[in-house]
């Protein structure tokens, strides 16, 4: 009841991102019950490999909700909580339950639209407008169907919990003094992951077996495709580490202010702000090799494979507005104290815009190179 009551009265902002992450629930519940409709009338491999295609909608799904989570203002310690019983511990669990009740009606939601689309439910427009994809001759096995719907809340409501964990003071920083923040450790791995990658596409392409790619695409070896997602993997972990090279480099050959200003807050977010900024990264570079890969007369795009992109794709853009839009809020004292000092806000203006820039500079030639290194393979 505290969950629900914390909810009713947020901010409408927040109402808005915890009703996107419900949409995107709605459409990953939507993707599995569409899978588990054509597992009813082909049994077999295909239908494996369909669900396993679900997982990097329920991946993005899952990314999203968390940082919605660790941005929810009714999850924050504030002083005076744990008085009334509200600890870090509590609101860990809060914010689970809050993550799961947006994640659980989203795929309700999926469950009406999909018994709605079979022509399960009557009364409404588009009743049973896709029965034939849908399997609608077929009884629906419901314990399957709420065994996948129930796969995204609990994850989610899992993952929030683990991110949103307490951790003592000296994990936090606090007590410690004020200097750059340490570099982080997953550049050489990332970087390790994305050259593994990439041999790994060079090397499988034009061997093996193809593998059934949704839409009709189904010249690629799985190697290939492994090979990419190892490339994804590699830009995720590299992020952070690029990031916190960009403040470095902003600040180098005698900085001014605002260059100084721009380089320390990108290292201090540079956790925070890099990930997104890599998995961006890796699906503008895998919407580049889907181009390539769905070019020409040979295939095409279907519904559901463009229902999957665009969860895909819309989760990394708004996981990435959330964590700009956390960032912002873990900084809103130092803002404050700046303005108080008699900072212009001109100079704050500039430290973001060249923080932008110098984002731009470095993620944007990177995500070029990789994707078309990527995409060579999937063109032959």
């Amino acid at each position: 009841m505290l969950a629900l009551r914390l909810a009713r009265g947020a901010h409408p902002l927040v109402q808005l991102r915890r009703l996107l992450v419900a949409a995107a629930a709605a459409g990953t519940g939507f993707l599995l019950l569409c899978t588990l409709a054509y597992a009813m009338e082909h049994p077999g491999t295909g239908s494996v490999l369909r669900l396993a295609w679900c997982a990097a909608p329920v991946a993005a799904t899952v990314y999203f909700a968390v940082a919605v989570a660790r941005t929810d203002p009714g999850t924050r310690p504030r002083a005076g909580l744990s008085a009334v019983g509200l600890g870090p511990a509590r609101l860990m669990v809060l914010a689970a339950i809050s993550t799961a009740v947006a994640c659980t009606l989203g795929s309700l939601v999926a469950l009406l639209v999909f018994l709605h689309l079979r022509g399960d439910l009557s009364g409404l427009p588009f009743d049973g407008a896709a029965a034939e994809l849908l399997a609608a001759e077929r009884p629906l096995p419901l314990a399957a169907a709420l065994t996948l719907l129930t796969v995204v809340p609990l994850t989610a409501s899992a993952a929030s919990a683990a991110a949103l964990r307490p951790r003592s003071a000296k994990a936090d920083g606090v007590g410690e003094p004020a200097a750059p923040a340490p570099a982080p450790s997953g550049l050489p791995w990332g970087v390790a992951l994305l050259a593994a990658g990439l041999a790994v596409e060079t090397y499988a392409s034009g061997r093996g077996s193809g593998l059934p790619v949704p839409g009709g695409a189904d010249g690629n070896p799985a190697g290939v495709l492994a090979g990419w997602a190892l490339t994804a993997l590699g830009l995720a972990l590299a992020g952070p580490g690029l990031t916190y090279l960009c403040g470095r480099l902003l600040q180098a050959a005698r900085p001014g202010a605002v260059r100084l200003l721009a380089g320390r807050v990108l290292q201090e977010e540079a956790r925070r702000i890099g990930r997104p900024l890599g998995v961006l990264c890796a699906v503008a570079s895998g919407a580049y090799a889907s181009v390539v890969l769905y070019a020409g007369p040979r295939t095409g795009i279907g519904p559901l494979t463009a229902l999957g992109a665009l969860l895909v794709a819309g989760c990394a853009v708004l996981t990435l507005a959330t964590a700009a839009v956390e960032a912002r809020q873990s900084r809103a004292d130092t803002t404050a104290a700046l303005l108080r000092l008699g900072a212009p806000a001109t100079m704050l203006r500039g430290s973001a815009a060249l923080r932008a820039g110098a984002l731009t500079a470095v993620f944007a030639p990177l995500t070029w190179v990789v994707a078309e290194l990527a995409a060579l393979p999937l063109g032959r």
